[in-house]
This record gives structure tokens, C-alpha cells and sequence, in this order.
């Protein structure tokens, strides 16, 4: 059986790899690395776990907290070469690195905890916020560590449309003869 792709040896691997990590605003792992490099149906696993290493050696990636992050000499390599890369493996690999760091900077912005009551409640503590500080602060009381952890996984998915529902509801005029409050 034929397979089609671009990646046809290791040199190409490691190019792809070294496009990838110049574009990532996180340290990432392995796997997340070979989730957003596969873009190509020739590329293996096994490829991204053997280049990594030798990317490593060469002074190309360092080993950080979080998994790996690109170097100086990784960064200038980067541009040299990232025109050797394939177009359609370029456009898939930049979309999917655009949606990693699109939802791990939405991740930042979102801060839950369930803190367990004397009572034996439990309090749903969750926050969104931007750059400049909080926008919303949710305390939610529930009667058990189980449904607070239900609910502040929810709020972690939804964080964004809770902010905004809760903003619009808090902003309408119920009655259209209802002044502003401010008389």
C-alpha cells in the first residue's frame, strides 16, 4: 500500500517540528507536540519521539517545565527553513497550533476550586477574568464535593458564555416603561 505525504525523512520531521515550536506561545510535550505536528500522513510517532531528542542534542529545543520550548538557535533555524516545509503541511500545522494556543490562553483566564465547608458542603469558587484583572467572581454553594466538581468543570467549558448571559440579563430593561434608576 502506497502512502502520500510530504514528510519523507527525518530532516523534514525535525523541520516541522522546529515550525511548530516557533509558533506555540507554551512549553509542550511530546504528545502534544506530535498531536500538532501531525499534519502529514507519513509522519509517525515514533518520528517525533526520535527527533525530539536529537533537536534537544543539537541545542535546537531545551527541556523546561511543561515539556519543551524552542531556543534562540531553534527560532533562527525556524525561519531558514520553514519554506522547505510542504504548503498544505504548513497550513494544517499553523491552524492546529493556532487552536492550542487560543485554548490554553482562554485556559488562563479561568481559575476554579471547590473548597469543602465545616457543614459538609461544598463551595464552587469560580473565576474569569482577562488580562487586566477578574470580570466575574461565581461562589456557588452545593451539597456535595461531587457537584461542586461537576460544576466548576462546566464553568470551565462555558466561562465565556456564563460572563456574557449573565451580562445581558444584568444590562435589559424587563418592562420598556422602566426607567434606569437613575430619576
Amino acid at each position: 500500500m502506497e502512502h502520500h505525504g510530504f514528510i519523507n525523512d527525518m530532516l523534514d520531521v525535525k523541520i516541522l517540528i522546529l515550525y511548530v515550536m516557533n509558533r506555540v506561545i507554551y512549553p509542550v510535550d511530546t504528545q502534544k507536540l506530535y498531536e500538532l505536528c501531525l499534519q502529514d500522513d507519513k509522519l509517525s510517532y515514533f518520528d517525533v519521539m526520535q527527533a525530539v531528542p536529537q533537536l534537544v542534542e543539537s541545542g535546537h529545543l531545551a527541556p523546561c517545565e511543561g515539556g519543551y520550548q524552542i531556543t534562540d538557535k531553534g527560532r533562527q533555524n525556524a525561519a531558514i527553513t520553514k519554506d522547505s516545509l510542504a504548503y498544505p503541511v504548513m497550513q494544517r500545522a499553523s491552524r492546529a497550533v493556532d487552536r492550542f494556543n487560543r485554548e490554553i490562553r482562554r485556559d488562563s483566564f479561568v481559575r476554579t476550586e471547590v473548597l469543602e465547608q465545616p457543614n459538609g458542603d461544598a463551595l464552587a469558587v469560580m473565576h474569569f477574568d482577562d488580562e487586566i484583572g477578574p470580570l466575574i467572581t461565581i461562589e456557588y454553594t452545593c451539597t456535595s464535593a461531587r457537584q461542586a466538581t461537576f460544576l466548576t468543570n462546566a464553568f470551565r467549558g462555558k466561562a465565556d458564555r456564563i460572563y456574557q448571559t449573565v451580562t445581558e440579563l444584568l444590562t435589559q430593561k424587563d418592562d420598556p416603561e422602566e426607567t434606569d434608576g437613575a430619576e
